[in-house]
């Protein structure tokens, strides 16, 4: 049978830093009051004029570049996003034409911040199934422009950035499972009740009114994402901690096997937790949700790309990943580099 492998990774964020300062001067905030609770110093925030598909664009042409592929070998495009260019079409749609990628299947995911992981179970799917050999998988969102930047908005505002990750997935068939780079098993989850404690209501079919998005829905402040950020915090901790060791458990790998942790970036303070209930060393945990904050669907593939220029991570390391977002989802996976 088939295996995937990752060959290449590439991440793009937009130039325009926002500090926790830049937020004070919108709502009753502070810098020291962010950093406590998320550890999030600043994030990047788009121009008026970009879409999600131009940040995913820019990212995968760089995770191409890095695979050393030409694009005409890519087969299949994966794109995992909560903050489309627009409603519909799916977002691998428009993603697509900018790429200059003909007739291939453009899918989207979403699967929110659990969606990179989803994304690359399905590739590793397609590929050991024989479908596809070639798979270009990015996670992208444009946050900012769907956040209500006010006092009444901060506990979620401050939280979020903009930007993509990308990685190309293909084909190999693996000699030796200690040495070959290779995805050993993906592992996803979901428990809908809970989906209304991180959502976004508006616009929506669901509202019991004739129209999906109505000027009481605006006035209600329906279309800004809210939260229960108790539940959510107590959630991601548990389940993070019960995907990632089921995939240790699953490959007959250790903890103390694993030569570096990429999980999702929501909030600093649940991956130390992460870290201490499973007693990881901090310094085989790379993070970066203090400069870029929480990019969703981005953040691992980012963190791949600046861990690898970083020199953290490097060919051969045995890699594990876990996220836990909204619906909630909940995913790990476990892969050499």
């Amino acid at each position: 049978m088939y295996s995937s492998e990752i060959i290449g990774c590439g991440m793009y964020v937009p130039e325009n830093i926002v500090t926790n300062h830049d937020l004070s001067k919108m709502m009753e905030t502070t810098h020291d009051w962010i950093v406590q609770r998320s550890g999030i110093e600043e994030r990047r925030w788009v121009s008026n004029d970009t879409s999600t598909s131009d940040l995913a664009l820019k990212a995968c042409e760089e995770a191409i570049k890095s695979a050393g592929i030409d694009k005409k070998e890519i087969d299949c495009l994966l794109f995992a996003t909560i903050s489309p260019d627009h409603d519909f079409p799916g977002n691998a749609c428009f993603l697509q034409p900018k790429l200059g990628l003909t007739e291939i299947p453009a899918i989207d995911i979403r699967q929110q911040c659990s969606g990179f992981i989803y994304g690359m179970s399905v590739a590793d799917a397609f590929i050991k199934s024989g479908q596809y050999k070639t798979i270009l998988l990015v996670g992208a969102e444009v946050h900012s422009k769907g956040l209500d930047k006010s006092t009444k908005g901060r506990d979620v505002a401050v939280l979020f950035g903009d930007g993509a990750g990308a990685v190309v997935i293909r084909r190999t068939e693996v000699t030796d499972k200690a040495k070959n780079s290779h995805i050993f098993s993906t592992h996803l989850f979901s428990e809908g009740q809970h989906a209304k404690d991180l959502w976004c209501a508006a616009p929506g079919s669901g509202l019991g009114t004739a129209e999906r998005l109505n000027h009481l829905h605006l006035e209600e402040g329906l279309q800004y994402p809210s939260m229960n950020g108790k539940k959510v915090f107590a959630n991601a901790v548990r389940r993070m901690c019960e995907c990632l060791m089921l995939a240790l458990e699953t490959n007959k790998v250790k903890l103390e096997d694993i030569d570096l942790f990429l999980f999702h970036q929501a909030n600093l303070r649940i991956n130390q937790m992460l870290a201490q209930e499973l007693k990881i060393p901090e310094e085989k945990i790379f993070n970066t949700i203090m400069k870029y904050g929480n990019t969703t669907a981005a953040t691992i593939p980012i963190g791949m790309s600046d861990a690898v220029k970083a020199g953290k991570l490097k060919k051969g390391m045995l890699v594990a990943s876990a996220a836990f977002g909204s619906g909630f989802t909940w995913a790990s996976s476990v892969y050499r580099w």
